[in-house]
């Protein structure tokens, strides 16, 4: 499979210079350093001009701001975000690499006889859609996806291998040592062009419904709690956790393996760093982080140690302060 760089262009825009010729053949798109004679790349981070000024691709994409170092290397196209228009050109590139898909339904697959499954949509092997669920226009069920009675999924989502959309959610009661189960009475609502990573689990809401909006996207691998509501073209990346009843804004973003506790709220456009546990709402916006820097083990130990004393010492310190005021 290939494409002309002119094609490339013609569909995407940017300026193509630096000598490059619109009906070279490209046939692949491929990182800087491994690039080849027929492979059309990208420069998104000015850090990596040295990976450029060596790279052997026939094209790359380049912002203006490094017209100058490209055009010293040879033919690019002049993009205004790189970044983006590499992946606008994967798009492209998948359409002409794979057949359009027609809507359909896996001979594997159960479907609810109440389901609705629209006629463009695809479910795919193994996959189970129960009772009153509802499955959008355009929208991709992989393999192995289970989409709990009563959910509805949006338009244009891909919902990726054994993803669960619509299992109870974790609630109980305690009574007398025991747990009561609570009926989760609610469901799961998921917006237009979502995309929901391998082995995610959207739990449905105790009385309401867990809510995805438009535009959300979800890596692989994370627990979304009974009553979460997600904003708008929020992402959030591997092994995140959302506890029941959180409330994420519109875009935000949360980092690998972090932790957002029950009943929060993040405002819109905040955005979590890995690994951080949000243990309080957070009301403005802006990059958030919490978490005990990684370090030899015995000195991380002696560091901890001396964290749980800080209390003791803060209070020791303001006895000296008033001390130091009588005197």
């Amino acid at each position: 499979m290939s494409l002309l760089l002119g094609h490339i262009v013609d569909a995407l825009g940017g300026s193509l210079e630096g000598g490059a010729v619109a009906d070279t053949t490209i046939s692949r798109i491929a990182p800087l350093e491994v690039a080849g004679p027929g492979d059309l790349s990208f420069l998104s981070n000015p850090r990596y001009q040295q990976q450029l000024a060596a790279s052997r691709a026939a094209c790359v994409i380049v912002a203006p701001a490094m017209r100058e170092v490209a055009l010293a290397r040879g033919p690019c196209i002049v993009a205004d975000n790189p970044y983006v228009y590499f992946a606008r050109a994967t798009q492209l590139w998948r359409q002409h690499t794979s057949p359009a898909v027609q809507g359909s339904v896996h001979a594997s697959a159960v479907v609810d006889p109440s389901a609705h499954v629209h006629p463009t949509a695809v479910v795919g092997p193994l996959c189970v859609v129960e009772r009153g669920a509802r499955i959008g226009a355009g929208t991709v069920l992989k393999s192995r996806v289970t989409v709990g009675e009563d959910c509805h999924i949006g338009e244009r989502c891909i919902v990726h291998a054994g993803v669960v959309i619509g299992a109870d959610g974790f609630g109980f009661a305690p009574e007398k040592g025991q747990w009561v189960k609570i009926e989760q009475l609610g469901a799961v609502r998921i917006g237009d062009d979502v995309e929901i990573g391998a082995n995610t689990c959207i739990d449905r809401g105790a009385l309401q419904d867990t809510v995805i909006e438009d535009g959300v996207k979800l890596d692989n691998l994370i627990q979304v709690g009974h009553n979460v509501r997600i904003g708008k073209h929020s992402a959030m990346a591997g092994c995140v956790g959302v506890a029941g009843s959180a409330t994420i804004g519109a875009h935000c973003t949360v980092g690998g393996g972090a932790i957002v506790l029950g009943h929060l709220e993040l405002a819109d456009n905040v955005h979590i760093s890995a690994a951080t546990v949000v243990t309080r709402s957070i009301t403005r916006p802006g990059q958030y982080t919490g978490m005990f820097p990684i370090d030899d083990n015995a000195r991380w130990e002696k560091n901890a140690a001396t964290l749980k004393q800080l209390h003791s010492l803060r209070e020791r310190i303001k006895a000296l302060e008033q001390a130091l005021k009588a005197a």
